[in-house]
């Protein structure tokens, strides 16, 4: 018989005979089959069974495994977004209410005496006081329930806990406590915070505590301590195994007598006249782990007055069957002294020990909280299936093992913990924190969906037919993802994204809208950002000129509080004002107003795509365990790869229909890690190649839509696998799941920052070429031309330029000929980085295709194809402030169009000319090599011209 099946009306059962002695039995378990089932009231009717606990290990067993608990959790998943651990909470409380509910009527009949259910905080924050009590009172009011017991650790952070608890009305069972001077500060803490209450009038009836106290746990440390010196021929040998599972039964009736003189005592005495009730010891850890001893020994000896034994399954039923029941608790408290003083005579270390057991109590419970919540996460997001992206990991065995050692480490560092804490020592300690509100961003976005909904309305009863959006860097990136990716939707503008300063493409852009019938954004988070100013006032000066006085009301702005561009707005009467939040940096800004605003205006299904982010944040929650997280386990393989294997060239390719992904990833992860002489160089959008074409310098990273595969890609992934190169396969099973990477990659980004030791929140070089430029652009306002400016060569229509250090490392000479020197300094573990300044159409990203994969090809070096100056806002932090493993070659032309920019001398060709001469010369200044090729004349002709020069130079 056990007590998972029937107890026993036997008149003779030790367990309902304890109660004559005074002590009451609770079981130290907990199970929803267990109670539902009818067996949890059977123990109640049938052994006096008086209370239940649970704990973290208790829960992880019985959550953990077998599928009790499927029903629930697909039913709260089919209506909520939850993360694993509100997932397990809302299980949890489940089951508490159930065992209360069923306990209640022992609650009754013994005036509040028992009839308790345990339910613990979080272990996590058992060194945290006030972390501590808010969740105490979150969980008591959660619950609901008179006869709850909240569980708090005894540890020195705990006992203040205690006291408030207390104090606050709510029942407290203080557990992991060892020591008796441990267990004197929780007395205190139970009568200071009843007095708490007394000298604010309020009542201190019906309060119930328990005092757990650990017992079998004590002779485990110290009977090994014995053993092992009695092995090793201690000179003692005899008196020590005389002491062989004495000292924790003795160890607790210390604890007793301490408490029967407190409740004797005139301090506790005035409480008790007020209706307090006392504090009880409970003992706990009531498990023989030794099989040489009986299997009760620690319920046998430990039977007094006022006390509680929670006693697991099987000692439960081995005690019904034959324990003994006798007021032992009292017995020969004289020779309990006696072990204690012998073992102190000996040199055990009992002290030590119980500081010891803390230690590894807290530790203990926070691994099968770990456990819990991992098995609790991993079936969520198997119950989830298509409703979460599923990445798959290939990785050579030596990085596959490094980064579960990380894993491991962020696991017992309770590092996602800290991130969602946000712990700037995670970082470096600077300024980090100040930068992690988009963490809960989603939550807040949400919060004010109605507010985006009411704009989307407005937006499609304008009648609008154009949107152009006005920005750089993460201002613009992560619109252009969403206008790329979802296109125009039926009754809403197209959503066109601006973000250059070359004359052409922007007369491009304009040559595509109706201004009558255009919303303009004008997206800067500073306010202060050159391109978003002088575009808003190019297109400003163009709107009035077509709708007059009323150019104001086709311009909104997203920006920061306060800024620039908020006066600005204000002055030319825009339509709305949107704001950032400036604890969201610009790349990690996409699901802020940044992102949203821009979506609403397209026709994007708000609600859906905002969900799609809230399943990201909720899968990296704080709750999740590193191994079961996806945005710590692909950070991991970013940040070990980077730091430990050499491999920081991230190669992201993605399905063709949602290509531009790439894009926003390379300023997230450049912008974030590229710095202090570290980092991870994003390499986007080059064509899958075989594996003998690159360096063991790459981790593959390939966005798969499933709905819309490309085979080519699929075909070519497989040889990569094949050949034992790291690939990381993100499957996204919709495109608005796109939304789900977002959170995912920035959470990622940050766990990868924190691994390669940078703060992943700055961008410490970014501003470098900007004063650059400014320093022209002064100059040309001033002057009225550009500063001397003289290549060291030229060859045809080619001028080529570089700072005194490089032109002197390529002399002069032909055009095949300096390419080749300068593609001759990149060596091994290198990358070339082609920085165009043209305009940015179709046949110039695929001229730029063409001649990286002809250098990838011949060098075996990774490549980087850029359009400026837009890069300057995304990998141009890398470039100048990462590794310096760049080889750079600035192509620029002669402009056929130029603008003007309303107000300035300056133009649009001259800004652009600034731009790319400004980020030169930091590239210079930085040690970098890096040259400049000047393409006079026709330009498609040039073009074609230097791809051949840079086939043959490779």
């Amino acid at each position: 018989m056990t007590a998972y099946d029937a107890g026993t009306s036997d008149a003779a059962n030790p367990l309902k005979q304890m109660a004559r002695l005074g002590q009451s039995p609770w079981l130290d378990f907990i199970q929803r089959s267990y109670t539902e089932s009818g067996r949890l009231k059977k123990l109640v009717e049938e052994d006096g069974l008086k209370g239940v606990t649970s704990n973290p290990s208790i829960f992880q067993k019985a959550m953990g495994h077998g599928t009790d608990y499927d029903p629930q959790i697909r039913q709260i998943l089919a209506h909520q977004i939850v993360d694993a651990g509100t997932l397990y909470e809302t299980l949890a409380i489940h089951d508490i209410r159930a065992a209360a509910k069923v306990l209640h009527p022992v609650y009754e009949q013994t005036a509040k005496v028992d009839g308790y259910v345990s339910l613990e905080v979080s272990p996590y924050l058992a060194r945290d006081t006030d972390a501590t009590l808010a969740e105490a009172r979150r969980l008591w009011l959660a619950v609901g329930a008179p006869n709850l017991m909240i569980k708090i650790p005894g540890t020195d952070e705990g006992a203040p806990a205690v006291q408030a608890a207390i104090a606050a009305g709510i029942n407290v069972n203080v557990t992991l406590l060892f020591s008796l001077n441990a267990y004197k500060k929780v007395v205190e803490a139970h009568i200071a915070g009843l007095e708490d209450r007394l000298s604010r009038g309020e009542s201190v009836k019906g309060i119930a505590s328990v005092a757990s106290f650990f017992v079998s746990r004590i002779d485990v440390k110290i009977d090994k301590e014995i053993d092992d010196r009695v092995a090793a021929g201690d000179r003692d040998a005899a008196a020590l195994k005389a002491l062989r599972g004495k000292v924790a039964i003795a160890n607790a009736k210390l604890a007793y007598e301490y408490w029967q003189g407190v409740v004797k005592s005139p301090r506790w005495q005035k409480l008790a006249q007020a209706g307090a009730m006392p504090q009880r010891l409970l003992w706990a850890s009531t498990s023989t782990k030794d099989k040489t001893f009986s299997d009760v020994l620690y319920v046998d000896g430990l039977i007094g007055p006022e006390t509680v034994n929670t006693i697991p399954p099987a000692t439960f039923d081995d005690f019904r069957d034959h324990g003994r029941v006798a007021p032992t608790l009292t017995q020969d408290v004289a020779g309990a002294h006696a072990v204690i003083g012998e073992a102190r005579r000996l040199g055990l270390d009992l002290d030590g020990v119980t500081r010891t057991l803390v230690d590894e109590g807290v530790r203990g419970f926070e691994e099968a909280f770990d456990a819990l919540l991992g098995a609790i996460a991993a079936k969520q997001a198997a119950f989830l299936g298509h409703r979460l992206t599923t990445t798959t990991l290939n990785l050579p065995a030596d990085l596959d093992t490094a980064v579960r050692a990380e894993l491991e480490t962020w696991r017992t560092q309770g590092n996602v913990r800290r991130l969602w804490s946000k712990d700037a020592t995670l970082w470096t300690g600077h300024d980090e924190a100040g930068w992690l509100k988009w963490l809960s961003i989603v939550d807040d976005q949400l919060l004010d969906l109605a507010k985006f909904e009411e704009f989307q309305a407005e937006v499609k009863a304008r009648g609008f037919r154009d949107a152009l959006l006005l920005g750089m860097g993460g201002s613009s990136l992560g619109p252009e993802v969403l206008s790329v990716t979802f296109g125009k939707h039926e009754g809403f503008p197209r959503l066109y994204v601006l973000d250059s300063t070359d004359p052409q493409q922007i007369r491009d852009f304009q040559d595509r809208i109706d201004i009558s019938k255009t919303l303009f954004i004008v997206s800067s988070k500073s306010g202060g950002t050159l391109e978003p100013n002088i575009l808003k006032a190019y297109f400003f000066d163009q709107a009035r000129k077509v709708l007059g006085d009323k150019a104001g009301s086709h311009f909104i702005t997203v920006t920061d509080p306060g800024s620039h561009m908020e006066d600005v707005a204000k002055k030319d009467k825009f339509w709305k004002i949107f704001y950032g939040n400036k604890q969201i940096g610009g790349r990690y800004s996409v699901l802020s107003d940044f992102g949203m605003v821009p979506a609403a205006i397209a026709g994007l299904p708000l609600k859906r795509l905002l969900d799609s982010a809230l399943r990201g944040e909720k899968s990296c929650a704080a709750s999740v365990p590193p191994a079961q997280n996806p945005g710590v386990v692909l950070g991991a393989v970013l940040g070990v790869a980077a730091r430990s294997f050499g491999r920081d060239k991230i190669t992201l390719l993605a399905s063709p229909a949602i290509y531009d992904m790439g894009a926003w990833l390379e300023q997230l992860l450049a912008e974030s890690t590229g710095k202090d002489g570290r980092g991870l160089i994003p390499i986007d959008g080059e064509t899958a190649g075989p594996a003998s074409v690159y360096g063991k310098d790459r981790v593959f990273i390939y966005l798969r839509l499933g709905e819309k595969p490309c085979e080519k890609q699929d075909a070519a992934f497989k040889k990569l696998i094949a050949a034992g190169e790291p690939v990381v396969t993100i499957e996204l099973h919709d495109r608005y799941q796109i939304a789900q990477e977002f959170f995912r990659w920035e959470f990622a980004t940050a766990v990868a920052g924190s691994i390669i030791g940078i703060n992943a929140f700055n961008q410490p070089d970014v501003e470098a070429s900007k004063i650059e430029t400014k320093k022209i652009t002064t100059a040309y306002n001033e002057t009225g031309k550009l500063p001397p400016y003289e290549p060291f060569a030229k060859d045809g229509p080619f001028a080529f330029y570089a700072d005194p250090q490089n032109a002197a490392a390529l002399k002069g000479g032909t055009a095949e000929a300096i390419l080749k020197a300068h593609f001759a300094r990149g060596r091994a573990g290198d990358y070339v980085a082609l920085l165009a300044y043209i305009d940015r159409d179709t046949a110039t990203r695929e001229w730029l295709q063409q001649v990286r994969l002809s250098v990838r090809d011949g060098l075996k070096l990774a490549t980087a194809a850029e359009f400026g100056p837009r890069f300057q806002h995304s990998t141009g932090q890398a470039y100048k402030g990462g590794p310096n493993t760049g080889v750079f070659v600035q192509i620029t032309c002669d402009d056929d169009v130029n603008l003007p920019v309303p107000g300035e001398k300056y133009t649009f060709s001259i800004v652009k000319e600034a731009q790319a001469r400004g980020d030169l010369e930091v590239l210079g200044e930085r040690g970098r090599r890096a040259l400049r090729v000047h393409i006079h004349g026709d330009l498609k002709s040039g073009l074609e011209k230097l791809a051949q020069v840079i086939k043959s130079a490779v």
